[in-house]
């Protein structure tokens, strides 16, 4: 199932902030092509390096970094979905700053669980991740417009948004008990999918708040 839109509302301003944060992602994509390995290997967070108190920045710049065409275009979509209510909601530097956090956090957790592996780690899926969970405390009633995809089968329908990400965030959290003993080999971070989702639901509130008091007082 993947995640087109929400059909049950419009953003109330262009999601200046979702775009940008697309476009430098594939730019940064872009630099991995041309840079090879090595630039993957410099920019990604390897969880041991963090641990033993080295390139720190790396937090931050493997989350605008992706393994491969697949896992470039499946994360943007995903937060092109999502992303611009979220953006509407908690307005335009909130919801960066959030987004910032939300990778940062997403990175910490899955350091957290295996703090002396050197496998890199890289992607926006933590990130996204708690713009997913924000959505789930903000809009759980909204209907998603979803395709649905088996096989040759494919149709588009509409699907609740609690039900959507509530199944998506499960996935993740019995993949990441499955995952445990293969991390070391590489594979999906889902800790970091858990850790960024949990602080997406657990401050969404806070950034939004922010914003309905400015517009109150404006």
């Amino acid at each position: 199932m993947i995640p087109l839109s929400d059909a049950s509302r419009q953003p109330k301003r262009f999601p200046i902030a979702t775009i940008a944060i697309i476009v430098l992602n594939a730019l940064v994509f872009l630099l991995e092509l041309g840079g090879g390995e090595a630039f993957v290997k410099e920019w990604s967070v390897t969880p041991a390096d963090i641990a033993a108190g080295q390139h720190w920045i790396t937090i931050l710049t493997s989350m605008f970094m992706h393994g491969g065409w697949m896992h470039i275009i499946g994360n943007m979509v995903f937060l092109k979905a999502y992303g611009p209510e979220i953006e509407d909601a908690m307005g335009r530097i909130r919801y960066l700053i959030f987004y910032l956090l939300s990778g940062i956090v997403a990175s910490l957790a899955q350091i957290a669980l295996m703090p002396e592996s050197t496998i890199p780690n890289l992607g926006a899926s933590g990130a996204i991740a708690g713009v997913m969970g924000a959505f789930l405390i903000t809009y759980p009633r909204d209907r998603i417009r979803t395709l649905f995809w088996f096989g040759i089968f494919t149709r588009i329908t509409f699907i609740p948004a609690a039900l959507l990400i509530g199944f998506w965030f499960l996935i993740q959290l019995f993949s990441q008990v499955g995952a445990v003993a293969n991390v070391q080999s590489g594979g999906v971070a889902y800790m970091a999918h858990v850790g960024g989702f949990i602080f997406g639901a657990l401050t969404a509130r806070f950034f939004e708040r922010f914003q309905r008091t400015a517009e109150f007082e404006v």
